[in-house]
């Protein structure tokens, strides 16, 4: 669980912000949207294997240049 301490002078605006900033940082929303319904584990090994196939892409992208 991410916590911020307020500072001395510090808005209340710019610490939510950046309470903001380390809850997407830490993929916590994330996380919790991909556990928010139960996924099979034909559907979890598809999309495992997809986003394999879309890194090795990317990366074989990047080494031709």
């Amino acid at each position: 669980m991410p916590n911020v301490i307020l500072g001395e002078n510090e808005s209340f605006e710019s610490l939510l912000r950046r309470f903001n900033k380390r809850v997407q940082q830490g993929g916590i929303l994330a996380e919790a949207r991909r556990r928010e319904h139960f996924e099979k584990p034909s559907v979890k090994r598809k999309r495992k294997e997809a986003a394999k196939r879309k890194k090795s892409a990317r990366s074989s992208r990047r080494s031709e240049t």
